[in-house]
């Protein structure tokens, strides 16, 4: 006859058979590993045709401005957004592996757990049941006094067992607890992928815009374009000196306290790569704008359809088009109040993706680059404000408000943009 020391054992030995977690077999592990890696391997190749596209885009950009290198420039950047988004789709499929093995894991895990915490709370009932009993009644219901003493050690052996398997459990419950967190790691990473692909390809649709705006407003014939160009620095040169003849009327005290004092870090960089091709001011050493002449802002190199971040959280207060029609200026433009006393200025967009009033988020996408306004070639024209001291006007308005003939053709076609007196706007560079 089993003793109850001997059933009890029995439950015991059963869970622990139980207990190790059914993981998946070694040839489906194995396939999704490959699987990986094939991935992995797209991945790295993909990113060296993108350095290649970048180096040739640095080279086509270098060269003079013809339609012909234009139209380079935007095949060269389309190729590049291609081989990106198939970088990112390459990334996804990595990911969404990885968390199907993960998954599976967490199943079986879970499965496991269930069925020896069911065993564990069997074997552990039926030794109170052992010990509630009597010592008498044990050692009537023995075949004698000896059989009784090696009951009682079975039943200290038991106990010992369950004490391991509980402390395996718990090890199990860790170990699944920390699969969940990595799935939910691989999950955020997935969600951040595809945020990604979704910019890449209205990247690329930008690109396609533009080359079919060109193409059309050009005629696809080269003098046009030169013309165009010429248009372009013309309105830039009578711009500025409207804009600065205007600004010079507004009166700003600039109040050191009311934004952040020049540090690094402070804004993010408005690009993931960047190269600056012109400073702020007359020399990187100019400081403030104080005089005509100088930059109002920083310029950084980037090719058509690049996406443009937000450099720090705020809402958006304006963004508008000023393309064409004689009056070039900023072309599409956003303007971004923040939240520690400054505003920031990006233009020459090709696409804007935000609203007015809409609130962003720090690297949020927010426009892709281009050369609309007077710009002559793909960039993006970054300009810092103090925030008290910029406000968003119409040109033609302003002019009849102080007095003056609206003649300039940013003020006949009521152009709205960004104005500040001289004295508000800050070197990037200072906050970068």
């Amino acid at each position: 006859m089993m003793t109850h020391a001997a059933r009890i054992l029995l439950v015991i030995f059963t869970c622990v058979v139980f207990f190790a977690p059914p993981y998946a077999s070694g040839e489906t592990a194995s396939e999704i590993a490959r699987q990986i890696e094939d991935h992995n391997a797209k991945i790295e190749e993909l990113n060296k045709e993108i350095t290649a596209f970048e180096r040739e885009l640095a080279r086509v950009g270098t060269q003079k401005q013809t339609l012909q290198n234009t139209l380079s420039q935007i095949d060269l950047a389309r190729k590049k957004i291609t081989a990106s988004i198939n970088v990112t789709k390459n990334k996804i499929g990595a990911l969404q592996l990885e968390i199907q093995g993960l998954s599976r894991d967490i199943v079986s895990a879970e499965d496991a757990i269930h069925i020896n915490e069911g065993g564990l709370a069997e074997s552990i009932r039926r030794l109170n049941e052992a010990e509630i009993s009597s010592p008498a009644l044990a050692i009537f219901s023995s075949d004698g006094l000896s059989l009784f003493w090696n009951d009682m050690d079975e039943t200290k052996r038991i106990q010992n067992a369950i004490k391991t398997d509980i402390q395996k459990l718990s090890g199990q419950k860790h170990s699944l607890s920390e699969t969940k967190s990595a799935t939910e790691r691989k999950q955020h990473e997935l969600v951040v992928e595809q945020k990604n692909l979704i910019a890449q390809q209205g990247s690329l649709d930008a690109t396609r815009r533009v080359q079919a705006e060109l193409l059309a407003e050009t005629k696809s014939q080269e003098s046009n374009y030169q013309s165009l160009l010429a248009e372009k620095q013309a309105a830039k040169s009578s711009f500025e000196r409207a804009l600065e003849e205007l600004e010079s009327k507004l009166e700003f005290i600039l109040d050191p306290s009311r934004i952040p004092s020049a540090g690094k870090g402070i804004l993010r960089w408005p690009l993931d790569a960047i190269f600056i091709t012109q400073e702020f001011g007359r020399t990187s050493a100019s400081g403030r704008l104080y005089a005509s002449g100088t930059h109002n802002g920083v310029d950084f190199r980037a090719s058509i359809g690049t996406p443009i971040k937000a450099a720090l959280s705020g809402t958006v207060i304006g963004a508008g088009n000023t393309d064409g029609g004689g009056c070039w200026s900023y072309g599409k433009w956003i303007l971004i109040k923040h939240g520690n006393g400054l505003s920031t200025l990006y233009a020459h967009l090709s696409e804007i993706s935000i609203s007015s009033g809409e609130s962003v988020s720090t690297g949020q996408i927010i426009g892709f680059s281009g050369f609309t306004g007077y710009a002559t070639g793909p960039h993006l024209h970054f300009t810092v404000f103090a925030s008290d001291g910029v406000q968003i006007k119409n040109l033609g308005d302003w002019y009849r408000e102080n007095g003056l003939p609206a003649i300039t053709a940013c003020a006949k076609k009521s152009a709205i943009i960004p104005v500040a007196a001289q004295s508000a706007y800050l070197n990037p560079l200072d906050y970068l």
